[in-house]
């Protein structure tokens, strides 16, 4: 099978862009992305691997260092700006192309916000013109706890990379993704609708473009019948 041929409404999304980010925390009101990276994907060929770290100027928690491996010397010297990533993000980011992401709002949330300090009044637009999937929502309905994109490798049998790398997290995805294709065709109800732990409830920004709704966890692969979307 090509990926990705992810149908809805009878059409064929021509761009895909699988991302993920670093951050420098998990506020994403208060803390900045460090590493942004997209595999971008147009009419099922991966046409761009963009990978970039970011300089926010201050320094980073130990523990964000220790998880990383990204630390203030390598955003000092290899870093770009961060309006040079909003940039070339307003720019990827166009209308109808669908984004993919391992607990997207997570990853939303801080891109949007990242925009925003530098497009506040085109931000929005950029993101609510776009579909978003999360890889995160879906696992959740295929297999038992736990659902991080390593538990989700694993599961697949799928060759397990740097994790906590964001362009290894990204090509980690890329491949996540393509064994939940393979595994059911029902990739395509899950576009823009989030699941959340009713415990925590929704994280981050709450955008009004994406449906959230409670998710429970299963021991096992749920039928098509009782995936979330149809709840």
């Amino acid at each position: 099978m090509e990926l990705i041929k992810i149908i809805l409404d009878g059409g064929i999304f021509i761009k895909i862009i699988f991302f993920d980010t670093e951050t420098s925390g998990l506020d994403c009101q208060n803390c900045r992305i460090i590493e942004l990276a997209m595999l971008i994907v147009e009419e099922g060929k991966i046409i761009e691997e963009y990978d970039e770290f970011i300089d926010i100027e201050e320094p980073l928690d130990s523990k964000i260092i220790k998880l990383t491996g990204i630390g203030d010397e390598l955003l000092s010297d290899e870093g770009v700006y961060e309006y040079v990533v909003a940039e070339d993000l307003k720019e990827k980011l166009t209308p109808e192309t669908l984004m993919i992401a391992h607990n997207c709002q997570f990853d939303l949330s801080f891109v949007y916000n990242l925009l925003k300090r530098h497009f506040p009044d085109e931000a929005y637009d950029i993101v609510s013109k776009m579909n978003w999937l999360d890889a995160l929502t879906v696992l959740k309905d295929r297999k038992d706890y736990p659902h991080k994109l390593i538990d989700g490798v694993k599961h697949y049998s799928i060759e397990e990379v740097n994790f906590h790398r964001a362009i290894d997290d990204t090509k980690a995805l890329y491949d996540l993704t393509k064994a939940l294709m393979n595994e059911r065709g029902d990739l395509k109800e899950y576009i823009n609708i989030f699941g959340y732990n009713s415990k925590w409830g929704v994280s981050g920004v709450e955008f009004p473009f994406i449906k959230y709704k409670k998710q429970f966890y299963n021991k096992f692969m749920v039928s098509p019948n009782n995936i979330l979307p149809r709840k």
